[in-house]
């Protein structure tokens, strides 16, 4: 596979996630994206902030740069009960429970901010880079290209988790 060629793949996966998030914040109410279906599940808004989250800070930590959450003030604005390095992973039941919307406009906003910076990176990348090994704790170790298909299956999956908790909420309406 040439890199263009990856790239291009990429780029594309990155777009569609960039493209798909808006749709699901679309027609919804604050007290819907809070919405769990049951106690311990995870709501569309907080599915949609880990999806940006784990894209922003895997994203970053390859491009050895800051995070859009910290760094164009999205922390600040999303004014979340968390402190600034939280993402999502490990939360519990009762952290996702205080997750507050402040203006659901954010989620689209910060997601398009970071696939800026997604997108800037890989442009950067060449065929030695995709190959370099970033984590041996793995066998196979994880190289940049392997770790950028999972940040994009980790997103497709939250975003594909969102849409379906959305059509739950749309099938509830009278």
């Amino acid at each position: 596979m040439t890199t263009d060629l990856a790239r291009d793949l990429l780029t594309d996966g990155f777009e569609r996630i960039r493209d798909g998030l808006p749709r699901v914040v679309e027609g919804l109410s604050v007290d819907e994206l809070l919405w769990r279906p049951d106690a311990d599940a995870n709501h569309v808004a907080w599915l949609l902030w880990h999806l940006a989250r784990q894209q922003d800070d895997q994203a970053a930590a390859l491009a050895e740069a800051d995070s859009a959450w910290r760094a164009d003030g999205w922390f600040d604005r999303f004014g979340l009960p968390y402190p600034p390095e939280a993402h999502g992973w490990s939360m519990s039941s009762g952290d996702v429970g205080r997750f507050t919307v402040a203006d659901p406009g954010f989620f689209a906003g910060y997601h398009a901010a970071v696939h800026e910076r997604t997108v800037r990176y890989l442009a950067s990348l060449d065929a030695a880079a995709y190959a370099r090994v970033i984590d041996t704790r793995w066998d196979p170790p994880v190289t940049v290209g392997a770790r950028l298909i999972s940040v994009l299956d980790d997103a497709a999956k939250h975003l594909g988790q969102a849409e379906y908790v959305k059509g739950l909420i749309t099938r509830r309406r009278p």
